[in-house]
This record gives C-alpha cells, sequence and structure tokens, in this order.
C-alpha cells in the first residue's frame, strides 16, 4: 500500500470529530480510534511494513504495550521475521503474573511500537520495563504522533523516537 493510499484508508476508518477525553486527560475535538484501523487487515498489514523499514540491524525483537501495540508487533513481527513481547499495563494477578509476555532477556535490543503518540506516557512506561530486564529500547516509533508532547517527552526520556504519520500528514489542523 502507498504511503498516500494508508493516509486515506486511515483517515477514512478511523478519524472521529466530537468532544473526548485522550489517555493523557487532554480533551480534543478529534479521536483517532486505533482498534478500528488496527482491526482492518490491509491497514494493519501496510502498518507492520512501514513499522519493519524503522528496524536497525541490531535489533533483536520487536515489542508493543497492551492492549493497543499487540497488534502492531504482531504485524510488525510477522514482516521482519522477529520475535515480539507483549509489555503489560500492570502486573496479572494470576497465573505467571508477568508484566511481559514472551521472551525478553538482557542484552536484547528492541524496536517498541505505539500506535497514537499524545504525550508519550504508556509507551515511556513500557520503555521503562524494557530496560528494567536489562534489554535496551533502540527506538519507539508510533504509527500516529498527535505532535502534543510525546516526541519531546520521549526524546527528554533519552530515546529515539520516530512516527510513520503525524497529525499533519492526516490533515488534521490544530492541537485539540
Amino acid at each position: 500500500m502507498t504511503r498516500e493510499a494508508l493516509i486515506k484508508r486511515i483517515k477514512e476508518t478511523a478519524y472521529l470529530e466530537g468532544e473526548f477525553i485522550l489517555r493523557s486527560g487532554k480533551k480534543s475535538r478529534y479521536y483517532l480510534d486505533k482498534y478500528l484501523f488496527e482491526t482492518c487487515p490491509d491497514i494493519l498489514k501496510a502498518l507492520g511494513e512501514e513499522f519493519a523499514r524503522h528496524v536497525a540491524n541490531d535489533v533483536t525483537l520487536i515489542a508493543g504495550a497492551e492492549l493497543g501495540g499487540v497488534a502492531l508487533a504482531a504485524s510488525t513481527a510477522m514482516a521482519t521475521g522477529k520475535n515480539w513481547v507483549i509489555i503489560r499495563n500492570s502486573k496479572k494477578g494470576y497465573g505467571t503474573g508477568k508484566r511481559v509476555e514472551g521472551v525478553l532477556k538482557a542484552g536484547d535490543v528492541v524496536l517498541l511500537v505505539e500506535d497514537i503518540a499524545t504525550t508519550g506516557g504508556q509507551v515511556l512506561e513500557a520503555a521503562k520495563i524494557i530496560t528494567e530486564a536489562g534489554a535496551r529500547v533502540d527506538r519507539i516509533v508510533c504509527v500516529i504522533d498527535r505532535k502534543q508532547g510525546a516526541r519531546e517527552n520521549i526524546t527528554a526520556a533519552g530515546y529515539t523516537f520516530e512516527s510513520i504519520l503525524t497529525k499533519d500528514d492526516l490533515g488534521i489542523k490544530g492541537d485539540t
């Protein structure tokens, strides 16, 4: 899928207007419903291929935070042939009680994928779990940067940040 076709598909599938509260607590006049685009096979496949372009030679593992990053990480793993892990938002109170599902080892070099980045809060929490396990986050890449502080917060925390698209690419004007 071309970049232009991907932009069109995401906007027509997931762009909503109204009054919304984002995970960051910010109010917005628009919402990009990640589940609407992540559940479309053609868009998900194209995103996996786009994320694969951000995989450096030394990356050994793909990671995505639950829930929005799970399908993206799986699609990227399929496009690259690399294993992937799920980073849980909180430790589950049953079974193994792990924060990471899959195999994350000390020394792994990780591409951390994210859906929509507003302030970067959730993906920074996931990056912390990865680094606490002794692995290194090579870079954090999101599908869409809302351009509301994520890049600044992620780079200030010492990580490389990239996005496949921004709100500008989707023709969205204004911050909220």
